[in-house]
C-alpha cells in the first residue's frame, strides 16, 4: 500500500502553514523551496488543499495560503483524502456478493482510516516547533 508523493508533500506543506503566526499566510514560493518543488507542481497541491476547505488562498502579491479551519480540527486523513480522494484502496477483481477477501481487505482499511482520523496535524506541528526550538537553544 502506497500514497503518492503529493500526499506528502501536502502533509508537510499543511504542517508549514500551520507553524505561520496567527492570521498570517504564507507564499508558494516560499512552500515550494522548502520542500525543493517547483511552485507549479505545488500549485496543484494547494488547489486540492483549499478544495477541500483545510487552507485558504488570497490571491496577489502579498496573498498567500493559511489555514481555513481550526487548526485542532485537521487531522492525517483529512489531507489524505484531499489528495488522494476517499476511494477504497481494494479493488476486488471477482465481483461477486460477499467477497470474503473483500470484506477483509475493507475492515482492514476501516482501521487504518479511524486510526489516520485520530492522529491530527496539529500534533505534529507541535512537536516540530518544540524541536526547532531546541535545535536554536542547543546551536547557542
Amino acid at each position: 500500500m502506497r500514497y503518492s508523493k503529493a500526499t506528502g508533500y501536502a502533509l508537510h506543506t499543511t504542517v508549514h502553514i500551520m507553524l505561520q503566526p496567527e492570521g498570517s499566510s504564507v507564499g508558494v514560493q516560499e512552500l515550494a523551496e522548502m520542500q525543493h518543488l517547483s511552485p507549479t507542481y505545488l500549485s496543484k497541491i494547494l488547489t486540492k488543499l483549499t478544495k477541500a476547505g483545510l487552507i485558504h488562498s488570497t490571491p496577489g502579491a502579498k496573498g498567500g495560503y493559511k489555514i481555513a479551519r481550526l487548526k485542532h480540527e485537521i487531522s492525517f486523513l483529512d489531507v489524505i483524502n484531499a489528495i488522494e480522494g476517499n476511494n477504497s484502496l481494494f479493488d476486488c477483481s471477482i465481483h461477486h456478493e460477499g467477497c470474503l477477501i473483500e470484506n477483509v481487505m475493507r475492515e482492514a482499511e476501516d482501521h487504518m482510516r479511524n486510526e489516520l482520523s485520530l492522529k491530527l496535524l496539529i500534533d505534529i506541528a507541535k512537536e516540530a516547533e518544540a524541536r526547532h526550538i531546541n535545535d536554536k537553544g542547543m546551536q547557542q
